[in-house]
This record gives structure tokens, sequence and C-alpha cells, in this order.
């Protein structure tokens, strides 16, 4: 086997290649032409553009972002609890912080957790429930115990429907007996 593989007998990176293939130093870093070729998030370039046009939008920066990867925890087993595919970000001028543990993959878990940051500053600056607590709110009135004044009301109009249904009954039986 030929080539710059076997001369270092250590595997190939970006550097090392660029290097071994003789290219000038005046390119820009290899890592970055990687990169800026592939997406950042395991996501479709449409919602990468979506989610980078939202964050500019609201004013949020890459720069302002603190990123740290953390290990996960929870169902998923060992692959979960021994890589660090969570991912926490804090947004310093606003102090936002979001924990996203939504998936396996670390670059997925990014994405949703930008998106996350992007939900609740939006909601923060104007001001608007959003739409999980709306949800929320929409299933705690839901199981939430009948007034008393309510109960009364629904009995009151059971109560009504039965005796016209009562009513019917004496009717219809009186028009068979007519009949017959």
């Amino acid at each position: 086997m030929s080539g710059p593989e076997t001369q270092d007998k250590k595997p190939l990176n970006c550097r090392r290649l660029v290097r071994a293939l003789g290219v000038r130093a005046s390119i820009p870093d290899p890592v970055m032409l990687v990169s800026e070729a592939m997406s950042t998030f395991l996501v479709t370039e449409q919602k990468e553009k979506e989610l980078v046009s939202r964050m500019a939008e609201l004013g949020l920066g890459e720069e302002d972002l603190e990123e740290k990867f953390l290990l996960g925890s929870g169902k998923g087993g060992q692959k979960v609890n021994k890589t660090s595919s969570c991912v926490y970000l804090r947004h310093g001028p606003s102090g936002l912080e979001v924990k996203c543990q939504r998936t396996r993959s670390q670059a997925l878990n990014r994405f949703f957790a930008r998106r996350e940051l992007c939900d609740r500053f939006e909601e923060r600056v104007r001001g608007e429930k959003s739409r999980r607590q709306q949800e929320q709110e929409k299933i705690r009135r839901q199981k939430r115990r009948r007034s008393r004044r309510s109960k009364q009301r629904m009995l009151e109009d059971k109560r009504r429907q039965g005796e016209k249904k009562d009513l019917r009954k004496s009717i219809r039986s009186g028009a068979d007996a007519a009949d017959g």
C-alpha cells in the first residue's frame, strides 16, 4: 500500500491529508471547508435555514450562546449514559438556559435546543403564552373538578331532559292503545 498513510503509520485527518497532498497553505482550514459543505445539525437544509433566520430575527447570535455537552441520562441504556449527547445552551445577555436530550444524536439535540431557546426567548420578548403553555392550561381546565354551581346546572338540565322523555313515552303509549 503506498501513499501518505503508510509513511506516518497514523490515520489521516484533514490537516495531515492536506499536508500529504502538498496543497498550499493559502487555502483556508480544511475543517472549515468540510463543515461549510455539510449541515451543522442533522436536519434538512430548509429547517436549518429557518432556524438561522429565526435566530437572526430575534437577535440571538451564535456568539452569545454558551454551549456544553453533558452525559445523558434516562431511557436509552448504556448508549445514552456513556455519551455526551445532552446539550446545554445558555444565552448570556438574557440568562435563558435550555437543556435538551430529546434524541440520542448530539447534532439533533443541538438543533432542538436552539429551537427551544428561540421559543422561550420569543415568549419572554413578546409576552405571549406559548402553544405548549396554552395546551397545558387547556388540559388543566378539562381535568379540573366542576364547581358546585355548574354541577347543579348540569343536574337540572339532565332532570329537564328526563321529564321531556317521560312526556314522550306517555303520548306514544296512548297512541299505541288507540290503534289496537
